[in-house]
């Protein structure tokens, strides 16, 4: 495993536990407990984590892991997901996508699509995250709009009061949200305000929500709610939910899809 595939791993295993011992990590990842040390020295240093006696913790539990560091733990999920929520978009619907891994996976699944490889447009899509706008503006059938905003480092995402003057003035058919947490009671959220409130605004103006979330997600809260469970039409998610959850979605008025 390359240094920087250790790096990812590890910050992940963090951001799940809240701390990790060397021992631990060196038994998960398959290598020297003085290679993990060293790891936990480096990440330190760039304030990814803070380093214990034994081991590492997280800054706190608020803490939010930034996109260039999430590897592809869950990736066949988040795939499937993915796969599931672009078949619920029809060919000259407007999209609204927010920032994360999934909801890029959703982009890419776009993407490739037979029944979208032509059309003027066969698709529009409004995003708020720079990676998915760049990933999508090679598609000349794809009609990208891009909202206002400063960029958040950790997510791609652009947030503030500037991102008001583009989607004050749109509608959209779909809105895709990438979340941190959802929940029943306290419906959608993520873990940064201004990111809550641009995706609030896509939520607003869209005719149906979907959210496109692995299991890990449910029943979680985060910080900042982005609208709540009564919004939201379509929770797209994985086989590993558990069932009494996705019970009490679907008694909320949440059509939920297992993939």
């Amino acid at each position: 495993m390359s240094r920087d595939a250790r790096w990812k791993t590890l910050l992940e295993l963090l951001v799940e536990r809240g701390r990790l011992e060397v021992g631990e990590a060196a038994a998960e990842l398959a290598v020297s407990a003085a290679t993990i040390r060293r790891d936990f020295d480096r990440l330190a240093e760039q304030q990814m984590l803070v380093r214990t006696r034994g081991g590492a913790v997280v800054h706190g539990v608020s803490y939010e892991l930034p996109l260039r560091y999430k590897t592809a733990r869950r990736a066949p999920e988040k795939q499937r997901i993915a796969e599931a929520v672009a078949r619920l978009v029809a060919p000259g619907e407007a999209v609204g996508l927010t920032g994360g891994t999934t909801t890029t996976e959703v982009a890419r699944a776009l993407a490739v699509r037979a029944d979208l490889a032509t059309g003027s447009p066969a698709l529009t899509v409004v995003t708020n995250a720079l990676n998915i706008a760049n990933e999508l503006a090679v598609r000349p059938q794809f009609k990208i709009v891009v909202t206002g905003g400063v960029a958040r480092a950790q997510s791609y995402e652009l947030v503030g009061p500037l991102a008001d003057g583009v989607l004050g003035q749109i509608t959209l058919d779909v809105a895709v949200l990438g979340v941190v947490g959802f929940d029943v009671a306290h419906g959608t959220a993520a873990h940064d305000e201004a990111e809550a409130a641009v995706d609030r605004l896509l939520c607003e103006r869209a005719e149906r929500v979907v959210v496109a979330a692995d299991s890990s997600k449910l029943g979680r809260r985060a910080f900042a709610r982005i609208c709540g469970t009564e919004l939201v039409d379509t929770l797209v998610t994985d086989a590993a939910a558990d069932r009494e959850t996705v019970r009490r979605f679907e008694e909320a008025g949440v059509r939920v899809l297992t993939v």
